[in-house]
């Protein structure tokens, strides 16, 4: 989480929001020997500025903003919403708003339906469960920010060891076991139950950032590959930004 909180502090610092923050854009470098996460997948993501709103309502269902849902402006605290619920997911080893259908789950959203109980967040120190709860807010400007999460009590305790990492990854501790390696990422897909993960249901922007389906198409595999990485000390030149309202 601090590595995620890091690669996100530094888009907000840059003005982009991911918009598609999950377990699935979240990689290891390597399992073996563990090596350093990397966030992936920037279809989604956008430029914002100062001066003019952003609306979009686009993402994956179960970790989408309700300000989204609500076709209200988007900011950095909308990537924010989606950390907390990927730290719960994490945590807990469930999606704390999916319901049967994505209309149960948006509704769940937008009335901020989650459980804290101490049959969901068992075995779950304090910290940990106030860390959740100060990005799982309905109002944005409530939330705590990328740097605010960084100092926050709960990641200012002693890390993990790689060894105690790679034993949970491998099922061999408590919790849940979800190593987001890469290689397994196309078998999963098939022996998993299929699940829509995009909504595109409106948009409005004040200018185009996204690649067209003839650009994409005209790429490259090499091209492709490339585009899905991303690094902290290249430039965001491949982004054209659209004005956007950050909410505080």
């Amino acid at each position: 989480m601090r590595q995620i909180l890091e690669g996100v502090a530094f888009l907000h610092r840059s003005n982009v929001v991911h918009l598609d923050l999950k377990p699935q854009n979240i990689l290891l470098t390597s399992v073996d020997p563990l090596g350093d996460i990397k966030i992936v997948d920037f279809g989604l993501s956008r430029m914002v500025s100062s001066t003019q709103e952003l609306r979009e309502i686009m993402g994956t269902p179960e970790y989408v903003a309700p300000e989204i849902l609500n076709y209200e402006p988007i900011s950095t605290a909308t990537d924010m919403w989606s950390i907390g619920v990927l730290a719960y997911v994490m945590l807990t080893g469930t999606s704390p708003f999916l319901g049967d259908d994505k209309q149960e789950t948006f509704l769940n959203i937008s009335q901020i339906n989650i459980s804290y109980t101490e049959e969901e967040l068992e075995g779950l120190e304090q910290p940990a469960i106030e860390f959740m709860k100060s990005l799982l807010i309905k109002e944005p400007q409530n939330r705590a920010t990328a740097e605010e999460c960084l100092q926050h009590p709960w990641l200012q305790q002693p890390a993990e060891g790689k060894g105690e990492m790679k034993e949970r990854l491998e099922g061999g501790a408590d919790g849940p076991a979800s190593p987001p390696a890469e290689e397994d990422e196309e078998e999963d897909e098939e022996e998993g139950p299929v699940r829509e993960e995009l909504i595109v249901v409106a948009a409005y922007t004040l200018g185009q950032c996204r690649q067209s389906q003839s650009e994409k198409e005209a790429m490259t595999p090499e091209q492709k590959a490339v585009s899905k990485r991303f690094k902290f000390e290249e430039p965001f030149s491949a982004l054209q930004e659209v004005p956007g309202g950050f909410i505080y």
